[in-house]
């Protein structure tokens, strides 16, 4: 993978500063085409939400703002601040997530929040005594936790015992006891089976699935109808550069067949996407403070590491790596350098699993050089352990 020139520019003059060892650069630009793209190709209907959950840093909400998004997804009240900061009204907002506190619930009901996506009978119940205490009623998605699942997805959200949502099997004897609940007006499911999916088929698969499930549940329930289908997100980013990027023109061709399939002309249809707008926007910069050789494996000393990339870890998934020369001179005669082969990178952390890149070809590497993570707009900063060995926290260059 190769830097866009602003970037690489970028890159050099920050590194130059004095104590400027690691450093986020975003540009929204990529993220705004992306927005700009699904807004004109997708079925009439879908409505895209920004998962802000990937990345919640100010210049991506404006981006999602002015890119004319349907909303934003909050699972939390700091995000519920930040997106109203970024413009966004509460009726723009829908809350997912489980174990929902009475105060986030209250705050959504006095607020008047698109949907909360409810997540359990406890919850649907708990909301509605808050809704009933201020008066209020509230429009609710019922989240599923399907029997189905998708096969090649990165990460499963759904198919065994999982804390998200109401098993399939469950909804004849909850929904009716929910639907009852007269301060909480049903509008329809959420279901969110997988994410990090690039194969389009497995993609639509689910949406057949989750469109089969609409009909059955309106066929059993007499008077309810699914207004509303959140689909969750799933868009995968292809983080090895195989190729195989996921096809947004296959997705909509087909999502929009199926809506004809089934007959749901006239519905909304919810898009959560987080990762697959802001990944591609980001570039974690960490400048290398050390090579060895370790038993025949080059190790790569970078000065940050999972404290402030911590996704690579946590997933087991390597991001594109590009080294950029800063030809700072040798500190010794025969200092250890890469030359192709394949190497491990991990930062400063007091730990064997602080590894930002596992056993990654790597071309040419020197001290001093600044090893940049591409795609690294989504789960990066915010999702890692800042506060361990608390070092210094790296700034966020934001461009354009």
């Amino acid at each position: 993978m190769q830097l866009p020139e602003n970037i690489l520019t970028t890159v050099r003059r920050e590194a130059c500063r004095e104590g400027q060892r690691n450093f986020f650069v975003y540009d929204t630009a990529p993220m705004r085409e992306k927005i700009a793209n699904l807004k004109s190709i997708m079925p009439e209907g879908v409505e895209i939400f920004y998962a802000m959950k990937a990345n919640p840093h100010s210049a991506f909400l404006k981006a999602a703002k002015e890119s004319g998004v349907t909303g934003v997804e909050i699972a939390s009240l700091g995000e519920a601040e930040k997106a109203r900061l970024a413009g966004f009204a509460a009726s723009q907002m829908i809350y997912t997530g489980p174990g929902k506190s009475p105060e986030e619930l209250r705050w959504s009901a006095a607020h008047g929040i698109h949907t909360v996506h409810v997540e359990s009978l406890t919850e649907a119940h708990r909301l509605n005594q808050i809704c009933k205490e201020m008066g209020k009623a509230q429009d609710i998605l019922l989240r599923i936790n399907p029997d189905f699942e998708i096969h090649g997805a990165q990460k499963m959200l759904s198919g065994g015992s999982s804390k998200f949502g109401i098993d399939t099997e469950k909804l004849p004897d909850i929904l009716p006891k929910i639907l009852e609940l007269q301060n909480l007006r049903f509008r329809g499911l959420h279901v969110y089976a997988a994410t990090g999916i690039l194969k389009v088929d497995d993609l639509l698969k689910n949406c057949e699935l989750v469109f089969s499930l609409t009909q059955q549940i309106e066929a059993g329930f007499q008077g309810v109808k699914c207004d509303i289908v959140d689909f969750g997100g799933g868009f995968g980013i292809d983080y090895l550069e195989t190729g195989q990027d996921f096809s947004l023109t296959s997705y909509a061709d087909g999502l929009h067949k199926l809506i004809a399939q089934y007959k749901l002309h006239g519905r909304h249809f919810m898009l959560e996407l987080g990762r697959y707008l802001a990944a591609d926007s980001g570039w974690y910069c960490t400048e290398i403070l050390d090579i060895k050789d370790s038993r025949g494996k080059k190790q790569i000393v970078t000065a940050g590491g999972t404290n402030h990339f911590r996704r690579p870890a946590a997933l087991s998934i390597n991001h594109p790596v590009v080294i950029v020369p800063m030809k700072r001179p040798a500190l010794f005669a025969g200092q250890e350098h890469v030359a192709k082969e394949k190497v491990y990178i991990g930062g400063p952390i007091c730990s064997s699993a602080d590894k930002i890149a596992s056993d990654v070809y790597i071309e040419e590497a020197h001290i001093g050089d600044i090893a940049v993570l591409c795609l690294a707009g989504a789960y990066g900063l915010t999702m890692s352990h800042l506060e361990f060995l608390s070092h210094k926290r790296p700034p966020e260059i934001v461009l354009g």
